[in-house]
């Protein structure tokens, strides 16, 4: 369990039904430092890079027009173990399986629609950071509180 930094966007959808706010009090209520956060209307370029991937399956397309039908929240998160911490609280990507308690699990109901997206590993962190955030985006303090987060 190392200190790490992950990506994670609010999807359009998530934005579109006013759920960014309450996305944002979790990862803070369970300890998680924002240290880069900005709404943005994606590119198509952008949107490309970003599932590039994924180029060549049928849901390249659809899910590129779908990001870019309406502004993200796009942030760098940091803490121990951030990534899994993350992809625990987000719950299983067809929010049809996430558990309750997650944040598919409570606010989604379909797979295209699942509100939010969260770096699957250390090199996917570090790609997608680097895509979305310059490295004077991202900063670098001290939370008044992380001495009571951690032994």
């Amino acid at each position: 369990m190392q200190n790490e930094r992950t990506f994670v966007m609010v999807k359009p959808d998530g934005v579109q039904r006013g759920l960014i706010g309450e996305i944002i009090n979790r990862f803070e209520k369970k300890g998680i430092k924002i240290v880069a956060m900005k709404l943005v209307s994606v590119s198509k370029e952008l949107a490309e890079k970003h599932y590039g991937v994924h180029r060549g399956k049928p849901f390249f397309k659809p899910t590129v027009e779908y990001i870019i039908s309406s502004p993200v929240v796009a942030m760098v998160l940091e803490g121990n173990n951030v990534i899994n911490v993350v992809r625990t609280m987000m719950g299983k990507t067809n929010p049809q399986e996430a558990s309750p308690g997650t944040i598919r699990g409570d606010y989604a109901q379909f797979i295209g629609r699942n509100i939010i997206h969260g770096s699957d590993g250390p090199e996917t962190a570090e790609f997608e950071i680097k895509l979305w955030f310059k490295p004077e985006e991202i900063a670098k303090y001290k939370r008044i509180d992380e001495q009571w987060l951690s032994e």
